[in-house]
């Protein structure tokens, strides 16, 4: 018979589930953890577990309601949601099911039988896809693993292999043997799914904020004079970095053949850096953190500083010189390998570690991937002395978002590579693994091309992670100035603009941390009963507020324009780069130049961005630009810290947006900055409004003190308000009355889509003559009897309805 009790020592474990929501017999067991998520486990010898694994970390969930019942052949557990129908004895399909109490598609429930197989990802085919372990070597798209999202409500994660995890945070095998599953079934709630998934697993962490910053990576043998020039004159020219990524060659690679390979080293090559602790102080004081690349698969060698004192650690002979081989299943080996062979290198200033392993699965525990571990190890490890733990590492399977940043590998550079890459990110949300970093530019092979070369900077600015990184070749590295003049100017431009968008991604961090919001994510997760969200895969939203739609094919040469086809849910939305206005609701065609790519905004939205591109984003901005989009009500929360690895409060700044009047009379707006919440929180900062798509204001007055402001245009046309040096302890209120909106000027815009395209002079000028002299259906029925070459005609579609 069922009991709803547990062991009571077992219970006592932390990652135990509370006893009233377990259901057991003697071989089985249900914990109904919410309404929406059960774990199913079967044991023929009656032994099961409470311990944490690899994967789950926590089963102490509040107990929901559930009902049982139950004969000496069968049980019935229902939830709110579920429906679970057990005949004892060994799981299988006539045996154990769960059915969705509730319509799920769009005609009729949806049933789940032990054993099913996971269906492929895409979401016609049920499960919409998770991630993959690396993108090495890839030149277009690779099968995914499955995630915990479906679009049929329901997917099933194993882990029944998964190993146990001590209290001091190592491994040991579990005493059960049988099936452990868990059954997420919540449906298209997304949202419902991750939180779930993060109180299961542990949440998503919160990365150190100079990890939001632009990274410079190559592989390249520099000295240590080459690489702080280098860091120089991207200062000299504008172009910000927060990390300075070391690749292989800051250690001896070129070693005795008898020893192997140099892949695997841990002493500094002093002929490149004849004093490492002063080259790493100089990058530290350019307001850059450094990682360390390392292979650790080869183990340690006796041309190593560290040898002699690894080998006695380990109680072997070093006079031998015999290879210490990487065992990361010896505790003592693991000891040795973190004390020797890295705490001294972080000593003298190295943040963090760039661990490429590449080494296969097999470990000498049976079922550990050493991958897993190691990412497990050095995440706990970098956080000693109260330090903010990091690690830059690979996929280990489901679970590794506790161990961010993850490392794709070493793509291809080709259009292909870069058209998988939005959806490839964007859909690690569907199983927590936020905060990917992408060759961005491709690593190896293709061959030089701006166009794409500055597609991928474009992305890269609005990717997790933005770590420029390229091969060891003469030819391909990823310096702005190496491209043409235009392709140059793009890309110092998109550089900068990752930096600004520093406080807006920080905010997003917390709320991933908090609630499980993924930062980056599919436009599904928003919008999950829309057919058209499912059909962008490579559109995604970018933080709480943007949508981004990557450019990721040539521009078409006689227009100079490159085709995005994106969906633009309901409401107003603006072009964050260009100002442009649409009408949502729909599926659009938007074509962009070199220049930009669609970033958009819905009406309503404060965008809040670090004013000084060049400040060291490890700290909170003194100085924000808020950049508002009219025409809607809107709030907007900056979210900061003090840095810490458990920090003290969370601070916020909640800015409103409100809006009244009518468009003959102008309109009038309210921009509130709420008193800054949480000890420590900055409460003095210079503020600078930045308004999309207004052509005039009739006054700005600002509370307190009712002081009037100027205004005046930026170098991108924007009006602008400033506010100066702001006390915000007690708040402010920004007034602006009469606000007028900007009125599209048809013929202007068309006139410069027209003067770039290399067209007939006569063909322009007959799309001029009809554009100024006709408008709406009957502007577009006369051009489309044009015949207009290339993307033209959609070009100029795009602008009427934008002007409409």
């Amino acid at each position: 018979m069922a009991t709803s009790s547990v062991d009571r020592s077992d219970a006592l474990r932390p990652a135990a589930a509370h006893p009233a929501a377990v259901v057991q017999g003697e071989t089985y067991r249900f914990t109904v953890l919410t309404t929406r998520l059960l774990r199913m486990e079967y044991s023929a010898d009656g032994v099961f577990e409470d311990a944490a694994t690899q994967l789950v970390v926590n089963r102490s969930f509040p107990v929901p309601e559930f009902t049982v019942e139950e004969t000496d052949e069968a049980l019935d557990i229902r939830t709110e949601h579920l429906h679970l129908s057990y005949t004892k004895g060994p799981f299988s399909a006539s045996r154990l099911s769960v059915t969705m109490r509730g319509k799920v598609q769009d005609s009729h429930r949806t049933r789940w039988h032990h054993g099913d197989p996971q269906p492929e990802p895409g979401w016609r085919l049920n499960n919409l896809g998770g991630t993959a372990r690396t993108l090495d070597d890839v030149d277009g798209p690779i099968e995914l693993e499955p995630g915990i999202l479906s679009y049929n409500g329901y997917a099933t994660v194993d882990d029944s292999a998964s190993l146990l995890l001590t209290q001091d945070g190592w491994v040991r095998p579990r005493r059960a043997t049988g099936e452990d599953l868990y059954f997420f079934g919540h449906g298209r709630d997304y949202a419902a799914a991750l939180r779930d998934f993060f109180t299961l697993t542990g949440p998503s962490p919160l990365l150190p904020r100079w990890t939001l910053g632009n990274w410079w990576s190559r592989y390249y043998a520099y000295s240590d004079t080459e690489y702080l020039e280098l860091m120089d004159r991207f200062t000299e020219a504008g172009i910000p970095f927060s990390v300075a990524v070391l690749d292989m060659d800051w250690h001896l690679v070129d070693i005795d053949p008898s020893l192997g390979s140099g892949w695997t080293g841990y002493t500094w090559n002093t002929d490149l850096f004849p004093d490492p602790a002063a080259f790493l102080e100089r990058l530290h004081d350019r307001n850059l953190r450094v990682t360390l690349n390392v292979h650790p698969g080869d183990g340690v060698r006796s041309h190593e500083a560290a040898y002699a004192d690894v080998a006695q650690d380990l109680g072997l002979d070093p006079s031998t010189g015999h290879e210490i081989v990487f065992d990361i299943s010896s505790r003592a080996f693991v000891e040795s390998y973190l004390r020797r062979l890295h705490h001294p290198h972080e000593a003298i200033g190295v943040d963090f570690w760039w661990l490429d392993w590449q080494s296969g699965t097999a470990s000498r525990i049976p079922g550990l991937d050493p991958l897993w571990l190691l990412n497990h190890v050095h995440y706990r490890d970098s956080g000693r002395d109260g330090r903010r733990p990091l690690t830059f590492s690979r996929y280990a399977g489901l679970g590794s978002h506790r161990y961010p940043v993850g490392f794709s590998g070493d793509t291809v550079v080709s259009w292909e590579s870069l058209r998988f890459q939005p959806y490839f990110t964007a859909t690690a949300a569907n199983v927590g693994y936020f905060w990917w970093s992408h060759d961005i530019g491709g690593h190896l092979g293709g061959a030089k091309d701006d166009e794409l070369a500055t597609r991928w900077y474009q992305l890269g600015a609005f990717s997790p992670i933005n770590r420029l990184h390229s091969t060891r070749h003469a030819f391909n590295s990823k310096e702005p100035w190496r491209f043409g003049q235009r392709a140059e100017q793009v890309m110092t431009r998109y550089l900068r603009l990752r930096h600004q968008l520093v406080p807006y991604l920080y905010s997003a961090m917390w709320e991933a941390h908090t609630d499980g919001t993924p930062p980056i994510r599919p436009m599904y997760h928003d919008h999950p009963q829309r057919h058209e969200a499912y059909e962008v895969p490579n559109q995604f939203a970018f933080g709480p507020d943007l949508l981004v739609a990557p450019v990721t094919e040539a521009t078409e040469p006689a227009t100079h324009l490159a085709r995005v086809d994106a969906w633009l849910p309901e409401g107003r939305w603006y072009d964050v780069l260009t100002g442009r206005r649409y009408s949502g609701g729909g599926k659009r065609a938007l074509y962009r130049p070199l220049d930009d790519i669609p970033v958009l905004a819905q009406a309503g939205t404060v965008l809040p961005l670090a004013s000084d591109v060049m400040a060291d984003p490890g700290h909170n901005p003194t100085a924000l630009d808020l950049m508002v989009f009219p025409g809607a009500d809107g709030v907007c929360t900056v979210i900061e810290d003090d840095g810490e690895a458990e920090p003290a409060d969370r601070h916020e700044t909640r800015v409103e947006l409100s809006w009244g009047g009518t468009g003959t009379s102008g309109l009038d707006a309210t921009l509130t900055v709420r008193p800054p919440t949480g000890t420590g929180a900055l409460r003095r900062r210079e503020l600078t409004v930045r308004l999309v798509g207004v052509e005039s204001v009739r006054a700005a007055r600002l509370d307190p003190g009712q002081r009037p402001l100027d205004l005046h245009r930026d170098e991108r046309g924007l009006l602008v308000v400033p506010l100066g040096p702001t006390d915000l302890s007690e708040g402010i209120v920004l007034h602006l009355e009469g606000v007028g909106l900007t009125t599209p000027d048809l013929a202007r815009e068309t006139f410069t889509l027209l003067d770039q395209a290399e067209i007939a002079y006569d063909a322009k000028s007959a799309v001029q003559e009809l554009v100024e002299r006709l408008e709406g259906s009957a502007l577009l029925a006369a051009l489309h009897s044009l015949d207009l070459p290339g993307h033209l005609y959609g070009a100029l579609v795009e602008l009427v309805s934008a002007a409409d």
